[in-house]
């Protein structure tokens, strides 16, 4: 961890791995057993946390040096299980149990973010009800509200640069290639567009419009631990 900023969570690894699979066994009641037990992922799923959450300038993820995972923040564990899931399947190869924590999600929070997906290790979810976040090529210091999606157009999902930030019911598809300082404001949407570093998008295709970024996405929200 970068400078000196502790971690810490409401729940131990123990109780947080059973927490999880009481959740799975009351929601997904299929009588399956699971292919394997959960605590094994929970340390280096918190690694993964504590490293992000290190980094997040909000009251919630980070506060007077003291980085904190709490289980009954919906956001917080938006992004666990995400990790969780990404994590099984990433050490595993296992697609059931990442299948799972995909679904316990979806359910949850209403977010719509497959375990395959790879989030960048810097990245910050705010109450991502409705939103719909696919397989494109991300960076570190994305922000995602709520009802955004990002997804393909003909097979081809966007790429993003460093530093993004997709406000409420934004939307980018396709071919869309991001560069780095981007904010896109509410209700925005573009497809296969190419969007300036340092922009503000607004409006939606084609009428969009790219207005100068006077401000660091990465200042504005993360590098607490910097």
């Amino acid at each position: 961890m970068q400078g000196n900023v502790s971690f810490s969570s409401t729940l131990d690894s123990l109780a947080l791995a059973t927490f999880v699979e009481r959740m799975l066994d009351n929601y997904l009641p299929d009588g399956r057993a699971l292919p394997y037990p959960v605590f094994p992922l929970i340390e280096p799923t918190l690694e993964r946390l504590e490293h992000c959450f290190s980094r997040i300038e909000r009251k919630y993820y980070n506060a007077n040096g003291v980085a904190r995972f709490d289980h009954l923040n919906s956001d917080h564990m938006a992004m666990f299980l995400y990790m969780l899931a990404n994590t099984s399947w990433r050490q595993t190869g296992d697609t059931e149990l990442p299948t799972k924590l995909f679904y316990l999600n979806k359910i949850l929070n209403g977010l719509d973010l497959y375990f395959s997906v790879s989030l960048p290790d810097v990245f910050l979810l705010v109450h991502p009800v409705g939103t719909v976040i696919g397989n494109a090529s991300y960076a570190d210091y994305l922000v995602v509200y709520q009802n955004c999606t990002v997804g393909a157009d003909n097979g081809v999902y966007p790429t993003f640069g460093e530093g993004t930030i997709l406000f409420s019911r934004s939307s980018v598809l396709g071919a869309a290639t991001v560069g780095a300082n981007v904010v896109f404001a509410a209700n925005s949407f573009v497809v296969n567009t190419a969007v300036p570093a340092d922009s503000i998008v607004v409006g939606q295709f084609p009428q969009h419009r790219f207005l100068p970024n006077p401000r660091s996405v990465r200042n504005r929200v993360f590098d607490a631990a910097s």
